[in-house]
């Protein structure tokens, strides 16, 4: 707009030359043909002038002058244009280079005699004077106020001749120059434009940095020197938009040339802009959890795409690490500091950590986006409040924002609990554990150690394996343990009601009290006890609570995200090959997915979390893969007594058992001995079974009888499996999962339970 203006002051004087003349010259044309005709006869003919003599010739010289006056102005602006574009990267040339020169070395750029810098009056440059500055940092400044001095000289240099260039090329400009002096901010545009869009990656990785330098830091530059450790080393033209980058610019120079007291830094402007550093602004790869879903999927995009760069964000202070130990392995440590080593001893006596790579797999978040090779980051600590899908962007609880390519939300779930214990008052609260994290596993296991009566509110996985857990333990310190559940027996929901009363008995024999059929009316703390009522009056006094009574999805990102929420089975609701959106995929517990053998599911359990994240991350570098793998789940019940579960399996569903004489070999502690893992998924989801060879040996069918040693328990929906538990019967689950998988329906299952061999010694 700069240029066109000036363009049209050298014209103009010109075009209204040329208009004045073609207009008179049209004008006597005219009155010269209309005396012709009345004067001149139509049939004569001559060779010499007619009247009006020299009038056609006249015209020619007019059309010939009009013609080279535009193609003059033509020719005049295509040079003007290419000069002023030749100027202009010569000019952004010399503001890049000028960091690395000495202030008054630099000569002041003078536009060439054509060119139009800004048609401005005196009153109108300094305006514009604070926003060409934060483009030209230095970097060698004897003190700050000298520093903004030295920078405004050159382009108020470099505008003056420019006006005085106007004034000696063309004296009619001088009186359009009046009407420009009212529009200031024109003569500034294309600067603020280049800094905008060059500072704009700057500015989105560091909103809160760029207004504390503002509000903070404005006048003493140099109050943030001990940031300038980690000096920036790129163009300084786009580190932050033109308000706010002289200050981030100053402070990282400024150490190197300017000494300030040590008294005039404060103390948490470094603790800031570290924290800050640490979160990259970009992840191509973004993992929202850092539960196992997000490990698995981490792991499976890095072995598809080595060089690829993931980021995990989690609102835990912990590494990835693995559920299942908390309520099974670490409880029957001999280590005293097991909950500081987070350590255990699997049942096959093989130490091993909680976490499923040390901190030295990882790389630092503030390295990721350098990473020569990629690598995965944790950034710990932080919770994503909101999701700008459209944006590919992420917003964190203190308001980074983080974009990304690719996008998968592991966030689990958060464990429930009982609306009478949440209404209790704090006193109670203070007395309750939500079972699922490790914090939630050292507190438990500090109160433990100190309490004298623990109760278990909830018969499921969790519920019976702390039981289990803690009444072993109470047989060593006297800690009394409780155990209540709504429904008649321990895995009520999950196993047939004879196996669900054989657990009860086998939870009993470990040190449990077991209160079934306990409906919980309310909860109060009296006398140093909290007192639990049940609806059908029965009242239990104890001195802690931990309330295992199941797990709700973390949705939060759905609202803000726009996904979809299952009505019924909660969770995200993605396809089956576990998509929400373009470049959104969800896996783990927050996922409700379309099984295309079971129909839409959700499932909480390790191996589920390994399988869904392993799919979603190849998906995510372009597998599209649907859900064919059956997750499976397995709990056990101490050292002795376990099994292994894959499909819906519901206990209100039919169900046949068959089952055979255990022997020493069928147990949890020897089917670790035999695979070398503790987490028992870990071998066997990989495993796969091609073609299965039924035992030879008879099928003796044992029905509802007192002892269960080992056997299989299949769930029918339609006269079709749908869901399998082997109980005490390990590394067979590859073959349940053919089975699952086939949907076919069987007329004898007894011939189907010769497949897992259980009656082979």
């Amino acid at each position: 707009m700069l240029k066109c203006r000036a363009l049209w002051r050298k014209l103009a004087p010109l075009a209204r030359s040329a208009s004045t003349a073609c207009r008179h010259n049209v004008k006597t044309t005219a009155l010269n043909n209309g005396r012709r005709h009345v004067l001149v006869p139509a049939t004569r003919m001559s060779t010499g002038p007619a009247a009006g003599g020299g009038g056609g010739n006249q015209n020619t010289l007019y059309v010939v002058l009009v013609g080279a006056t535009c193609l003059g102005g033509g020719v005049y602006a295509y040079m003007t244009v290419r000069g002023d574009g030749k100027r202009y990267e010569e000019r952004i040339t010399e503001i890049a280079s000028r960091s690395q020169k000495d202030p008054e070395s630099l000569p002041p750029v003078v536009p060439e005699p054509e060119a139009e810098a800004a048609p401005t009056s005196d009153e109108s440059i300094p305006a514009a004077e604070p926003e060409p500055s934060p483009t030209e940092p230095v970097p060698e400044p004897p003190a700050p106020s000298e520093s903004e001095d030295s920078l405004s000289e050159p382009p108020l240099a470099a505008l003056e001749s420019a006006e005085e260039s106007v004034t000696e090329t063309s004296p009619e400009a001088n009186s359009a120059a009046a009407p420009v002096v009212e529009e200031p901010p024109v003569s500034s545009e294309p600067q603020v434009n280049l800094v905008e869009s060059a500072a704009e990656p700057a500015a989105d990785a560091f909103p809160e940095e760029a207004t504390s330098v503002v509000e903070e830091a404005a006048g003493e530059p140099v109050t943030e020197e001990p940031v300038t450790e980690e000096p920036v080393t790129e163009e300084p033209v786009t580190e932050a938009p033109p308000p706010l980058a002289a200050e981030p610019e100053t402070v990282q120079d400024a150490p190197a040339e300017v000494e300030s007291p040590p008294e005039a830094q404060p103390e948490a402007a470094p603790e800031t802009e570290s924290a800050l550093l640490m979160i990259p602004s970009h992840a191509p790869y973004l993992l929202i959890g850092g539960g196992t879903a997000s490990f698995a999927a981490a792991r499976s995009i890095r072995a598809r795409d080595p060089g690829a760069k993931v980021l995990i964000v989690t609102n835990e202070p912990n590494l990835p690490y693995m559920r299942p130990p908390l309520s099974k392995e670490l409880w029957f440590s001999d280590d005293l500091s097991v909950t500081e080593t987070l350590r255990f001893k699997q049942w096959n006596g093989k130490e091993r950590s909680i976490y499923f790579q040390p901190s030295s797999f990882y790389v630092k978040p503030e390295d990721l986006s350098g990473a020569e090779n990629g690598g995965v980051a944790v950034l710990t600590g932080k919770r994503v409040v909101h999701m700008d899908v459209r944006g590919n962007k992420v917003k964190l609880d203190d308001d980074t924002e983080i974009s990304y390519d690719k996008c998968l939300i592991a966030t689990g779930g958060e464990p429930r609990n009982l609306q009478v214990i949440e209404k209790a008052g704090d006193e109670v609260m203070k007395r309750i554990t939500l079972f699922r994290k490790i914090e939630d596993f050292k507190s438990l296991d500090n109160v433990s150690r100190n309490a004298n009566s623990i109760t278990i509110i909830g018969g499921g996985f969790l519920g019976s394996e702390i039981a289990c857990a803690l009444g072993r333990r109470s047989l060593e310190t006297g800690l009394e343990v409780i155990q209540m559940f709504p429904e008649k027996g321990n895995m009520g929901k999950v196993l047939p009601e004879y196996l669900s009363n054989w657990t009860t008995e086998k939870v009993k024999r470990e040190g449990v009290k077991i209160v079934p059929e306990a409906l919980v009316k309310s909860v109060a703390f009296k006398d140093d006890k909290l007192e639990i009522l049940l609806k059908d009056g029965r009242q239990v006094k104890t001195d802690h609570i931990v309330a295992a009574v199941g797990l709700e999805p973390n949705v939060d990102l759905a609202k803000s995200a726009g996904l979809e929420v299952d009505s019924d089975f909660g969770g995200f609701r993605v396809n089956a090959e576990l998509q929400a959106r373009s470049n959104i995929w969800v896996a783990g517990d927050a996922a409700c997915f379309y099984d295309i053998r079971l129909g839409r599911r959700r499932v909480e359990h390790h191996d589920h979390a390994v399988v869904s994240g392993r799919l979603a991350g190849e998906n995510m570098t372009g597998a599209n893969k649907p859900y064919w793998h059956q997750s499976m789940f397995w709990s056990d019940l101490g050292p002795d007594v376990g099994y292994e579960a894959i499909g819906i399996v519901d206990s209100s569903l039919p169900t046949v058992g068959i089952f055979a004489k255990a022997t020493s070999k069928d147990t949890p502690k020897a089917a670790t001995e035999q695979s070398g893992t503790g987490i028992r998924s870990e071998s066997e989801t990989e495993a796969t079974a091609t073609s299965a060879v039924a035992s030879s040996t008879p099928a003796p069918v044992v029905e509802h009888k007192d002892e269960y040693g080992k056997g299989v328990i299949f769930y029918l929906r339609d006269k079709v499996v749908v869901g399998i538990i082997l109980w005490n019967v390990f590394n067979r689950m590859p073959i349940a999962r053919k089975i699952i998988k086939d949907g076919e329906e069987h007329v004898d299952l007894n011939e189907v339970a010769k497949l897992f061999n259980i009656h082979e010694d």
